[in-house]
């Protein structure tokens, strides 16, 4: 009994139609749209809503603007259902309520946020495949070449990171309540986590600033492998949208990352091949700056067109040509 993941998360926009195209561009399904509310899928079920900021209904934010609203956990039966009311009931916000049909509670976590669970509407994606890759002890692709995207389609929202008042506190939650375990840490700083003992590297990051600042970081979506990170950033980047950092590799959980700047809130960010953790593992402490942020990053991100670094092209060509 324990968490599974993301099942839904929830923006509030002050632009539904540029919100429309950002995430059909990034490689969601828009599966029904309103006045006031669009609704997207990944390819396993996993749910992102964009609301109007002032829609009915739509949970507080934690800060000005466009930002994230709301973060609905999956759980696997209406008994871990029972169980996390149990948990959750004397917290601020305290919901247990039906929604489109299924139960769903909540609450909110010490910074502010609107935490909700819920029976998981995710399902299976047994087509998807990802590359495999060949290495001096292991060759496991033979007679295949490995694959090219020529876009993304996200399996899932892997994980969320916010900024955060007081980490220690919000760390706390979610380890007591929600049963979330610690990966890594930056000391009184930054908290990595994950639903359960074995899973991915994180599932939630905490970041506590000097300023006590309160907000969305960025989102991540999980795709197949390193290819569809480059091939998913590339078409994102043909599409317009401005790089915030990437591509790159995190030294930490190990994956391979490219960010965006999102007008409905923050950043977001495709993502490949992170550490899977066991209950063995020992939570690691790091002073955070920027070689343990990035093993390697391209600056302002490459250009989807010429497929080199923005600002670069020049020097490419003469590369090219001198050869």
């Amino acid at each position: 009994m324990s968490v599974l993941g993301i099942d839904q998360i929830t923006y509030g926009t002050d632009d539904l139609l540029l919100a429309r195209r950002f995430f059909q561009d990034w490689g969601l399904s828009l599966v029904s749209e309103s006045a006031d509310e669009l609704v997207f899928e990944c390819l396993n079920g996993c749910r992102v809503i964009v609301a109007a900021m002032d829609k009915a209904g739509l949970p507080p934010a934690i800060e000005e603007g466009p930002t994230l609203r709301e973060v609905v956990w999956a759980v696997e039966s209406e008994a871990d259902l029972d169980r996390y009311a149990d948990a959750i009931r004397n917290d601020p916000g305290f919901m247990d309520v039906a929604v489109d049909g299924a139960r769903r509670i909540g609450c909110a976590d010490p910074n502010g946020l609107a935490v909700r669970l819920q029976v998981t509407r995710k399902h299976a994606v047994p087509e998807v495949r990802s590359a495999q890759m060949n290495t001096w002890t292991d060759r496991p692709r033979v007679n295949a070449p490995a694959p090219v995207y020529e876009r993304a389609t996200p399996i899932e929202v892997g994980h969320v990171v916010f900024f955060v008042a007081d980490v220690k506190a919000v760390e706390a939650f979610y380890a007591s309540r929600l049963g979330f375990v610690s990966s890594d840490r930056y000391p009184n700083r930054g908290a990595f986590m994950r639903c359960a003992p074995k899973g991915g590297h994180h599932d939630l990051f905490l970041l506590q600033l000097p300023t006590g600042k309160r907000g969305v970081n960025h989102v991540a979506f999980t795709v197949r492998d390193i290819h569809e990170v480059f091939g998913g950033g590339l078409h994102f980047s043909r599409c317009g949208w401005e790089t915030q950092l990437g591509p790159g590799r995190h030294p930490v959980s190990s994956a391979y990352f490219w960010y965006f700047k999102n007008p409905s809130g923050g950043l977001i960010e495709y993502y490949a091949d992170e550490d899977e953790l066991t209950a063995d593992w020992q939570p690691r402490d790091f002073e955070p700056g920027p070689t343990v942020f990035a093993e390697w990053a391209v600056d302002g991100g490459l250009d989807g067109h010429t497929r080199r670094q923005k600002g670069a092209e020049a020097g490419g060509k003469f590369l090219t040509e001198k050869r």
